[in-house]
């Protein structure tokens, strides 16, 4: 009788095998047609990208064998376990990472109810657990066929976006068409990286446009990798492949840490002769002159460690990532190559945007100054040039983070002030000896308080010169600023890495608070 009663796990385990195999081969949802499609495309598939990104043998899946629920229109009749997004986790370089990766073959990647359970599911455990969240985005927005089902499922995600901002850092890869709901998800998210030519983001796309504006536009024109990382700023990264996206969303990972509570990850570094000679011949004789804010960077920081972010939109300012002592750093700087480094609409919201993100996850910020001012004219001020220069204003102020100044140059006017002055909260201030401090130019400032003498005087363009070289004097100079306190120390330019190595080492335990509040009110 005991023999009898026994269960066979041999036969139940040769069943669940079976099971599994089955439901293995319908993940594929069609087969090898479906992944040969996606590789003429150009593209991975969606379990391709996530094998490149992870760790060799580190991803787990969660939601494998989820099916949609929906039975309207055809949809009983096409079924896919997975339901077009794969979604789990794993690590990079060693580090615990959420991801999930939406395939554009099941359904054009459409969110459904259940597809959007997944994602969420994924988010949550992200944020309980403290770890990045990354999104590789290919769909054509709301599965059409469930109707609101799958627009609460999108407001369920930005949810979770918001929630999770400044939590854990979020990245979003634009791997395909995005379409209407599927690119509100990204925009919340911390960096966005786009692939030329495969892929695009848009509200709404060419047809529509066409039937509302009568206006002729194709899909790169109006949403792609090039106009997003150039004109409207959309996308922090433009690669010309995914392979290429997907090793710099790892190197992104690189400097980073897993959430708010978190440090970035420290490299070995070993401390030898840290002067960089080259920087004493960087600045021109002439201040009105450019020269590569970028040539300064890299004299300043680790070798080859400078992560450029935001490259090709607003090319008057510099933001992006590097090591300085094996340490990450935020690194913020005016470019005198572009524009002559001044400060507007663009580049004000760029800057701001990178600071926070900093703030937000304790990593330290540089600021590279050399700023002639806000730039002006009507199109600045009609398109709320102050509104949108406070934005800048507004990150530094509030920022907790250490944070050193180093005046390469110009400091001039009010971008002084915004551009992480002590007044605003800086730590460390530091100039080098061609550094300007001034409210504008010697020349402008010579002609407004010596106008009168200049216009009775003989020959006024020797006293305009006169005038000038005497202002100059005066104000184009950093002692008058370090006399007050406004610079810590006027330095040469080739001690500044050593400088900066030793002021943030002293400002690594820095703690501080800001007045209690439910938040603050960034003028957006």
């Amino acid at each position: 009788m005991a023999e009898k009663n026994t269960p066979n796990y041999k036969s139940k385990a040769e069943k669940l095998a079976l099971l599994t195999q089955k439901n293995e081969e319908a993940l594929l949802g069609g087969g090898q047609k479906r992944i040969d499609a996606q590789h003429k495309r150009g593209k991975l598939t969606a379990r391709e990208r996530v094998e490149l990104l992870l760790d060799e043998g580190s991803f787990e899946e969660i939601g494998k064998f989820v099916e949609h629920r929906a039975t309207d229109f055809g949809l009983e009749k096409e079924i896919y376990l997975g339901d077009g997004v794969v979604t789990g986790y794993g690590t990079v370089h060693g580090r615990l990472v959420y991801i999930y990766s939406q395939d554009f073959t099941v359904f054009g990647g459409s969110l459904s109810e259940t597809h959007a359970e997944k994602i969420v599911k994924i988010m949550e455990l992200a944020m309980k657990n403290g770890a990045p969240i990354i999104g590789l985005n290919d769909s054509g927005g709301a599965r059409i066929q469930e109707g609101v089902v799958s627009l609460g499922g999108y407001a369920d995600i930005f949810y979770r976006n918001t929630l999770a901002s400044g939590v854990v850092p979020q990245i979003s890869a634009i791997m395909g068409p995005c379409a209407g709901g599927a690119v509100y998800s990204p925009a919340i998210t911390d960096f966005i990286f786009m692939v030329e030519n495969t892929s695009y983001m848009f509200v709404t796309g060419p047809n529509v446009v066409k039937t509302v504006t009568q206006e002729e536009v194709t899909s790169e024109e109006l949403g792609g990798a090039s106009t997003h990382s150039t004109k409207s700023g959309v996308t922090h990264f433009s690669s010309a492949n995914e392979v290429q996206c997907i090793n710099e969303i790892k190197q992104l990972l690189s400097y980073i840490p897993q959430n708010c509570e978190d440090t970035a990850p420290v490299y070995a570094y070993e401390l030898g002769d840290e002067q960089r000679k080259k920087l004493d011949d960087i600045i021109p004789e002439n201040p009105n002159q450019p020269y590569d804010m970028r040539e300064v960077i890299d004299g300043i920081v680790d070798e080859d460690s400078f992560f450029e972010v935001h490259k090709n939109f607003a090319e008057n300012i510099v933001v992006g990532f590097a090591r300085i002592g094996g340490r990450s750093i935020g690194i913020v700087g005016n470019q005198p190559a572009s524009m002559a480094g001044v400060l507007d609409i663009n580049a004000s919201v760029k800057g701001a945007r990178f600071v926070r993100f900093c703030d937000c996850f304790n990593v330290p910020l540089l600021v590279l100054e050399d700023v002639p001012g806000f730039l002006p004219g009507t199109d600045q001020e009609w398109n709320a040039i102050i509104t949108n220069g406070a934005k800048l204003l507004y990150a530094f102020s509030e920022a907790t983070v250490p944070r050193i100044t180093v005046i390469t140059r110009k400091a001039y006017g009010g971008a002084y002030d915004v551009m992480n002055s002590k007044h605003i909260g800086a730590d460390m201030n530091y100039a080098w000896p061609s550094a300007e401090i001034a409210v504008m130019g010697a020349k402008g400032a010579a002609e407004i308080i010596f106008k009168r003498e200049i216009a009775t005087d003989s020959d006024p363009e020797v006293k305009l010169q006169e005038k000038v070289d005497e202002y100059t004097e005066k104000f184009a100079n950093p002692y008058r600023a370090a006399r007050r306190g406004y610079v810590d120390e006027v330095i040469f330019p080739n001690e500044t890495r050593k400088k900066l190595i030793r002021a943030f080492g002293m400002l690594e335990n820095k703690v501080a608070t800001l007045p209690k509040k439910k938040h603050g009110n960034i003028p957006l």
